[in-house]
């Protein structure tokens, strides 16, 4: 991917589009284009338990759902309605988009209660994420789903093992209705996030970049590795080989099969490389390798929110 980088700077967008042979790579020049040409960083935070175990990327019918990373186990069970229905687990891009808006904001003002209404409109439409008419309703129903929640963290520290019970905000992150044509007072004032994750996401920050994330678009998978990598890389004092077996059940979602998995990811890793210039991973017939890296986000800026 380096060399994509590289082709860019030497000789332009033009001639990286060019270049490229497929849909897929088209889409990686592009994204890695965007994150070159940003004068100005952003900083985001994500909880580092998102580093190693992640969302669906697809609505789910279980009332469970469970992934498991190295060293992190992640369970996520539905709310239920009123009635007793089941609402619903969290999914897809919008899902974490909302929730990396509320760790965010959260870490950078220092407080669990974080501001929604126009601020939030107008982060998720910097995001990419034009709020109106169906888009509308998918934020709600994620939001709705992210609100009724419970989540467990299980961490092995080699010792033992380490449960974190909880869920993401406490009450609801409600709608305050449609104000205007343009839906500009989409939700209520605040929402608090739950005690035992604030405190949680307060010990194991993820600083990534923004425009990271808005460049690599609404493609789950990638959004997944590329933070994957933010949190591993820059921690790394050897080369760690990892199987395609480990990464399939990290990533893999419902897919089954090794060879329906292995261009999938392949997709995702390319995109992820793109956002990510100092990043250094080789693909291998057994999986792939990763290597001592510099930090995605320069530990200068991660100090200016108190991280590292």
């Amino acid at each position: 991917m380096g060399s994509i980088h590289h082709l860019i700077e030497q000789h332009g967008i033009v001639a990286a589009r060019a270049n490229a042979l497929t849909a897929a790579d088209r889409l990686a020049v592009n994204a890695a284009a965007a994150v070159m040409g940003e004068e100005e960083m952003r900083l985001g935070i994500t909880h580092a338990g998102f580093a190693m175990s992640n969302l669906p990327h697809k609505a789910i019918c279980d009332a469970v759902w469970r992934r498991k990373g190295l060293s992190t186990t992640l369970l996520i069970e539905s709310g239920r309605s009123e009635s007793g229905d089941l609402i619903g687990v969290p999914f897809g891009t919008l899902a974490r988009l909302i929730l990396l808006y509320l760790q965010t904001q959260s870490i950078r003002t220092g407080s669990p209660e974080v501001e929604l209404g126009a601020s939030m409109r107008m982060w998720m439409e910097r995001m990419g994420i034009g709020i109106g008419g169906r888009t509308y309703k998918l934020v709600a129903e994620q939001a709705r789903r992210i609100s009724a929640c419970r989540l467990t963290f299980f961490s092995d520290t080699g010792d033992a093992q380490i449960r974190e019970n909880g869920a993401f905000v406490r009450g609801a992150i409600s709608f305050a209705g449609i104000a205007d044509g343009r839906q500009t007072a989409l939700w209520q004032d605040r929402v608090r996030l739950d005690d035992a994750f604030w405190r949680s996401l307060q010990e194991h920050p993820v600083p990534i970049r923004e425009e990271a994330v808005m460049a690599i678009g609404n493609r789950s998978v990638a959004i997944d590795v590329y933070i994957w990598l933010a949190y591993r890389l820059h921690a790394l004092n050897k080369p760690a080989p990892i199987t395609w077996r480990a990464l399939q059940a990290q990533f893999g979602g419902s897919t089954t099969k090794i060879s329906h998995f292995k261009p999938v990811f392949a997709e995702a890793l390319n995109l992820a490389l793109a956002v990510y210039p100092e990043a250094s991973v080789d693909c291998t017939d057994t999986g792939i390798t990763l290597r001592p890296s510099p930090p995605a986000v320069p530990k200068a800026e991660a100090r200016r929110l108190g991280i590292g």
